[in-house]
């Protein structure tokens, strides 16, 4: 590994050269979509209601917000240094070590336990049709499916996620259409719902200031993953030219898709009767269907958030073993993990990234429904934190770029680093308000020793090497 870009050397692979860049601007795109459309909008849509009611859509346009001010950051960090590891290396590079092991190995965890929630969603979801079916089983399933499709050569992860993002995409804006006809002039099982759902039942913010802030904790899930564009630099075919489309049109279409389709969740169903459920055994979506008499519709759409859930899996075990690689190269993992197969995938990475889905099978026979929340609470700190240093390291990137004397980047994030700064503060925010949440509390508890074991085997590590 070369220390001073963290690019990848063919030593460094053991076997395979370096990554291989045949990855499409439209590949990229919807791989960032597959990622960020998954659990986050289909299932904890509902626990954000819950919240805040209708001002959930409020939650949503903060967050969106926030995602895209990282998406900007990342896309101009990334088209400087396209680097395997993306924000990890460049965190290596501009924070130090310390941090680019801290930011990798804390992404990587965070993924592998994201594929586990996925995963047990997607068990859900297959009970729609199958209630006695032991949760374990399609988690068995899924896991050898999304497995099988990393191992193949990354042409045909691209393929493959492509066609499962257009899936949910597609479905959601027929589910956008449909909603919008149920709004103003009905259907012919339903007559129009209007507006008032959205000032009912406690008005448009029936929790206060306070549900709206604890809200954005789980608006905020939503949008993780949109940093998978950056992840992919290394394998795109032109990442000065795909990753910045790629993030604006990610980010942009992301937001339209959360705020129609949450706002109109609210309108058709009164927000109390989303927030009855336990926001895991069913997605609001189906239920807006149920109550709109259209019970076809509702099975077609608990098979879309099926896809979506397997969708999001498979694109996060991908970023859990480029991780990994990167990782590997900078000596920050098992040396082995490096090496790439014939077609240039990191499958040895991929074996030890499996593990999360072992987790997820454990955890979903022992604790059934009540893993998800677990596996998001440990989720959420990791990703909180990691979100964090990817904007610190957007600041050092700046200073340095301005330190050398060099022009800002074509591709920028606009305001910076003011608007670098305040979105920083709030998810320095939003991670305090994990500790007020009863299913997310656990984060704390698990997020700081993390850290702290992170920190101690960095610094056993780098001891040894300096030795």
């Amino acid at each position: 590994m070369d220390s001073t870009t963290g690019r990848s050397t063919e030593d460094d692979t053991g076997s395979g050269g370096q990554l291989r860049r045949v990855l499409t601007h439209r590949q990229v795109t919807m791989i960032g979509l597959g990622g960020a459309i998954g659990t986050g909008l289909f299932l904890g849509s509902g626990l954000a209601i819950s919240q805040a009611g209708p001002a959930t859509v409020l939650a949503y346009l903060a967050c969106a917000l926030v995602a895209l001010v990282i998406a900007w950051a990342l896309a101009e960090m990334v088209v400087q240094h396209p680097e395997a590891g993306a924000f990890g290396a460049i965190a290596h590079r501009y924070l130090g070590p310390w941090a680019g092991f801290v930011v990798r190995w804390t992404y990587w965890t965070i993924q592998v336990i994201a594929v586990g929630g996925e995963l047990i969603a997607a068990g859900i979801y297959t009970q729609f049709w199958w209630p006695q079916l032991p949760l374990w089983v399609p988690v068995v399933v899924f896991s050898v499916l999304i497995l099988a499709v990393n191992a193949g050569a990354v042409g045909l992860f691209g393929t493959f996620e492509y066609w499962f993002a257009m899936i949910k995409v597609t479905a959601i804006v027929v589910f956008i259409l449909l909603g919008i006809a149920l709004v103003t002039v009905g259907l012919p099982n339903a007559e129009p719902t209007g507006f008032g759902n959205l000032t009912a039942h406690g008005g448009f913010l029936p929790n206060g200031l306070s549900g709206l802030y604890l809200a954005m904790v789980f608006a905020l899930f939503s949008f993780i993953g949109t940093e998978v564009v950056s992840v992919t630099a290394a394998e795109s075919e032109n990442p000065e030219r795909d990753i910045p489309r790629a993030a604006r049109q990610m980010v942009l279409r992301l937001s339209l898709f959360y705020l129609l389709a949450i706002a109109l969740v609210l309108t058709v169903v009164p927000w109390t009767v989303v927030a009855q459920t336990d926001g895991v055994s069913e997605s609001p979506f189906v239920t807006v269907f149920g109550a709109a008499g259209i019970p076809f519709a509702a099975l077609l759409m608990n098979f879309v958030v099926l896809t979506a859930a397997l969708s999001s899996a498979n694109t996060n075990l991908y970023l859990c073993t480029r991780m990994l690689h990167s990782l590997a190269g900078h000596g920050y993992a098992p040396r082995w993990t490096a090496r790439l197969s014939r077609r240039g995938v990191p499958r040895h990475a991929l074996l030890l990234s499996a593990a999360g889905l072992l987790i997820a099978t454990v955890l979903s026979a022992a604790q059934g429904n009540a893993a998800y929340l677990a596996l998001f609470g440990l989720s959420i700190f990791g990703a909180l934190v990691v979100w964090i240093l990817i904007l610190l390291t957007h600041l050092a990137f700046r200073r340095s770029r301005a330190a050398e004397g060099l022009p800002l980047p074509k591709v920028r994030l606009r305001g910076a680093p003011v608007t670098g700064i305040v979105a920083i503060l709030f998810l320095a925010a939003i991670l305090v308000s994990t500790a007020f949440i009863d299913d997310l509390s656990v984060a704390w508890w698990a997020g700081l020793p993390f850290f702290a074991l992170l920190s101690a085997i960095y610094y056993a590590i780098s001891r040894k090497a300096r030795a």
